[in-house]
């Protein structure tokens, strides 16, 4: 009877329809083995149609690993892998995307290490949020040329942007950065149109008592190329590099700081007059320097950058 029912199984397992060797189900696996025992070892090496040895050493192999498992194992089954994050965690990390929409995953892995010391990677942010938040805002917004600037003399970039007031009256601002460190040095406001004289003026306010640098990079503006602003450069004895014309790349920071003051700052809030936009742009920079962690500064601040190095040949404007 056993004999009848393996070869009546084995018929059944080769007549489905495979183009290579037939496929052996668990129930086919326990079936085979199971008959075996039933017949000598004479009439096995004749019936083994498709039951091999290696077959039933791999099925006893199995019961032995089972057996040893269910002996020796911890009762409580947990599944094997890496830890996942806290659930305070998720929640920081879901509640700071929901806060700052435009913050990426290294942005908000960095705010958690510099603010509570807690190291984690980009990569943890990106699982915590496809699983906790479900509609991502999009930051498909451009992206600026960046690399390590390692200048030997103090280097600055200046540059000019313009924003309306609540009235739409418009509003020149001039911003000044430290290469080196990130750092901004300061904001400068002008109501209307600016001229050579006033390019100067709103330069001259965010330079008072403040250490020189040797070299001032500029684009070519036609303010940054009138007669006023280079004579008041060879006064102040700063030595101006222009830009590659026609190239934003060529001057990637202080771009980079102007997207960056309006993506997260000048597009969310409202301005009245020229006092009303200074003293934002005003707490703007003491948040952007002293809070703002950067990549690039190795997850420091500007002014934790700027503090571990010595200007050379320092000069001050009175």
């Amino acid at each position: 009877m056993a004999e009848n029912l393996l070869l009546k199984q084995q018929l059944i397992t080769l007549t489905r329809q495979r183009s290579r060797a037939p496929r052996l189900t668990s129930f086919d696996r326990v079936l085979f083995g199971y008959l075996t025992f039933f017949i000598s070892k004479n009439r096995l090496q004749k019936l083994a149609v498709i039951l091999k040895p290696a077959t039933l050493l791999k099925f006893h192999q199995a019961l032995v690993k089972r057996k040893y498992r269910d002996l020796y194992s911890s009762k409580n089954r947990i599944k094997p892998g890496r830890k996942g994050p806290e659930q305070k965690l998720i929640e920081l990390v879901v509640e700071m995307k929901r806060r700052n929409p435009r913050f990426g995953y290294g942005r908000i892995a960095m705010q958690i290490y510099k603010e509570f010391g807690i190291d984690i990677s980009r990569f943890a942010v990106a699982r915590i949020l496809r699983h906790n938040f479900k509609k991502l805002p999009d930051n498909d917004g451009p992206s600026w040329l960046t690399f390590m600037g390692h200048a030997k003399d103090s280097l600055w970039s200046v540059d000019l942007f313009r924003c309306e007031s609540i009235l739409l009256k418009s509003h020149w601002v001039m911003l000044v950065i430290d290469i080196y460190s990130r750092r901004i040095i300061g904001f400068s406001v002008h109501t209307g149109n600016p001229d050579g004289i006033a390019v100067c003026c709103m330069f001259n306010k965010i330079i008072v008592g403040k250490t020189l640098p040797n070299y001032l990079i500029s684009d070519n503006d036609p303010l940054f190329e009138s007669h006023r602003w280079q004579a008041n450069l060879r006064i102040l004895g700063i030595k101006e590099i222009k830009t590659v014309l026609g190239m934003p790349t060529s001057h990637p920071f202080v771009e980079r700081s102007i997207g960056l003051c309006r993506q997260e700052f000048l597009n969310h809030v409202l301005f009245w007059n020229v006092e009303d936009l200074g003293r934002k742009l005003n707490q703007y920079q003491d948040y952007f320097n002293e809070t703002r962690a950067h990549s690039s500064l190795d997850r420091k601040t500007p002014s934790q950058k700027a503090s571990n190095y010595d200007i050379p040949n320092e000069k001050c404007c009175p």
